[in-house]
């Protein structure tokens, strides 16, 4: 497997873990807030990585010193053999925290059902009526739905997170993705960052105030609503 990046020190990524992050290339939506273009789109890319085994060298070096690791994109799933990958972390002691949008469901409910991620973190792009738009024109809210029903029955720890830009995310758009997962475990609400390898352009950040009020409006639906980034 071909490793895009990694960061080697995080204590943000992995909630309650001191954990590194280790950056998978490939996507297959192409939402226009993507603040990692050169892994969703690896032509972009000028780093040529590492693999696998140098991975598995440097995290057999910082056992003691890490937790856990955080396996992101990209999309990871796209990978065939990442479960693999994780089944190696785990070997080596290391929880895992897993990024992913949600649209391999079946790659998914295998990596639960074998326990290979302790944490998930997925991606809700938007309300399931500008979903598509949101991806980039992709089609695949009936596979988020389903990723979605399988964390939420799984047992394993996850949260659920929508960045939020303008003009993409209104008020009513944030209370149908409450009204979709109503009785989540948790979910956060991320301000847009323009990094300056975004794929898409004329999209803004809304402030403090605009995201209170969004969260505000979530809560009779998912009680455990926190504000990410500002």
């Amino acid at each position: 497997m071909q490793i895009a990046g990694l960061q080697k020190l995080t204590l943000l990524d992995f909630p309650g873990r001191l954990a590194c992050t280790v950056f998978l290339p490939g996507c297959n939506l192409r939402c226009p807030f993507c603040h990692n273009a050169s892994l969703a789109l690896p032509h972009r890319a000028a780093d040529p990585g590492m693999t696998t085994d140098e991975l598995l060298d440097f995290l057999q070096k910082r056992k003691g010193r890490l937790q856990g690791v955080c396996i992101t994109g990209g999309e990871p799933t796209l990978h065939p053999d990442l479960p693999d990958l994780l089944r190696q972390i785990h070997l080596l002691g290391y929880e895992v925290k897993l990024d992913t949008n949600g649209t391999h469901p079946e790659a998914l409910r295998h990596i639960l059902e074998e326990n290979l991620a302790d944490y998930v973190a997925m991606d809700i792009k938007n309300s399931p009526q500008r979903y598509a738009e949101t991806c980039g024109g992709v089609d695949v809210l009936d596979k988020v739905r389903q990723s979605a029903a399988l964390l939420m029955e799984s047992g394993v720890d996850y949260e659920f997170r929508t960045t939020l830009a303008h003009p993409l995310h209104t008020v009513e758009d944030i209370v149908a993705i409450g009204q979709w997962l109503r009785g989540a475990k948790r979910y956060f609400l991320q301000q847009f960052i323009d990094s300056g390898d975004i794929i898409g352009e004329g999209l803004w950040a809304p402030d403090a105030d605009e995201m209170e009020a969004m969260r505000q409006k979530v809560l009779p639906y998912i009680e455990n609503t926190e504000l990410r980034g500002v």
